[in-house]
């Protein structure tokens, strides 16, 4: 990179990348698809890599490799899934963000051995932005190898953990989701990976069914669902030779819902239903997005005394707040069915609420038509169907 090519990176830093790209430059020294790269590259991991952003010499990828990559928070979370494993492998390394924080979470751990962390890319350009960002961001141990990940592994002789992160993408582009369409087939690679690693972590799609994965893979012993800001982002399952209880962990931010399946799987509906057609409680509660992918409703209900509206519901209530619970709570100040009288007396004063609904024959646009309420404001109104089939609204007040 010449000095022309970084002059004008920190020049256009905050610049519209689109607005560059048809504008040009007139410096036949710039390289402008390298620079525009690092520019929307640097813009991005603002947001996603704030740790990366804010370290200088950083080189981005260009646009998918950002765009696929992991999170800083979800790869800090990976990083203490790593314990005190002194050789790890990572087969996927792509922009090699996983690797980094996991290889520096390892690297935390001090240890009499010597510490072996590997990535493993295909693509060289790739491998060889990976490897400058390495020594930047002071990882130390690290072995950088361009080659394919399943080649690496019929060669590879041992290590505590070994890391994937399949592609989800075809040939023409398009996402896929099931772990048999993914590349590396890892279904096909299961009992060579389990030979050779001590532990593997793989990260799939949140798109994928957990149980299904857990059932078609086997030797699972921990499933991680990892969700940021309520927003459900990964799928992490690790695997051993050795036969565990099956936990389950639901993540949102720094809230972590652990559970022991104890060799089953969680039921979709809660085991204790209201039977009240209109409940008098006076707190309700939304399990975050982790919880609804996990589904375990009954486990929510016995751990935290609460009861569920409907089996199909997935909204609780209780007569008293649950500072703990996973997910957002609520002061629920009025009920009401959708009978004419009744909403126009529940509704009253109010013209504007932020509007859910679960279970519920109407969408929220249709709903909020019906109602004729704006979007906002701090009444939060949730339209869904109780114990008997009877469809309520709670106007409720979020508790921060």
């Amino acid at each position: 990179m010449n000095q022309a090519t970084i002059d004008f990176i920190r020049e256009h830093a905050e610049a519209d990348v689109r607005q560059l790209a048809l504008q040009g430059t007139k410096n036949p020294e710039v390289d402008l698809p390298f620079a525009l790269d690092q520019i929307a590259g640097r813009q991005k991991a603002k947001i996603k890599l704030p740790t990366w952003a804010a370290t200088d010499g950083i080189i981005y990828p260009p646009h998918l490799s950002m765009e696929q990559c992991s999170s800083e928070q979800t790869a800090r979370y990976k990083g203490g899934l790593a314990g005190t494993s002194v050789s790890f492998v990572d087969l996927t390394g792509g922009f090699g963000v996983d690797f980094a924080f996991i290889a520096s979470a390892i690297n935390q751990h001090p240890s009499p051995n010597t510490q072996h962390l590997i990535y493993v890319e295909q693509q060289a350009s790739l491998c060889a932005i990976s490897s400058e960002n390495f020594k930047l961001l002071g990882l130390n141990h690290i072995e950088v190898v361009c080659a394919d990940g399943v080649e690496y592994l019929h060669q590879l002789d041992h290590a505590d953990l070994i890391f994937l992160d399949p592609a989800r993408r075809d040939n023409h582009g398009a996402r896929t989701y099931g772990i048999a369409d993914c590349t590396p087939n890892v279904l096909e690679l299961r009992d060579e990976l389990l030979q050779k690693a001590d532990r593997v972590m793989l990260k799939l799609s949140p798109m994928l069914d957990w149980r299904k994965a857990v059932e078609d893979l086997g030797n699972v012993n921990e499933v991680h669902i990892v969700s940021v800001d309520n927003e459900c982002k990964e799928l992490l399952l690790i695997l051993s030779k050795e036969e565990k209880p099956l936990k389950l962990f639901c993540v949102n931010n720094d809230q972590v819902f652990d559970s022991v399946t104890g060799g089953r799987f969680f039921c979709d509906t809660a085991s204790d239903v209201t039977k009240e057609p209109s409940p008098c409680y006076t707190y309700l509660f939304e399990p975050n997005a982790s919880i609804m992918k996990a589904g375990c409703f009954d486990v929510i209900t016995a751990r935290f005394g609460v009861m569920q509206l409907d089996k199909n519901s997935h909204l609780f209530v209780s007569d008293k707040d649950i500072c703990d619970f996973p997910g957002r709570r609520f002061i629920i100040e009025k009920t009401t069915s959708m009978n004419k009288r009744e909403l126009k007396v529940a509704l009253a004063g109010i013209d504007q609420a932020n509007i859910t609904v679960r279970n519920f024959p109407m969408s929220v646009a249709e709903l909020r038509k019906r109602l004729k309420l704006k979007e906002g404001g701090d009444i939060y109104l949730f339209a869904t169907t109780i114990a008997g089939h009877q469809h309520q609204l709670f106007l409720c007040r979020k508790i921060e």
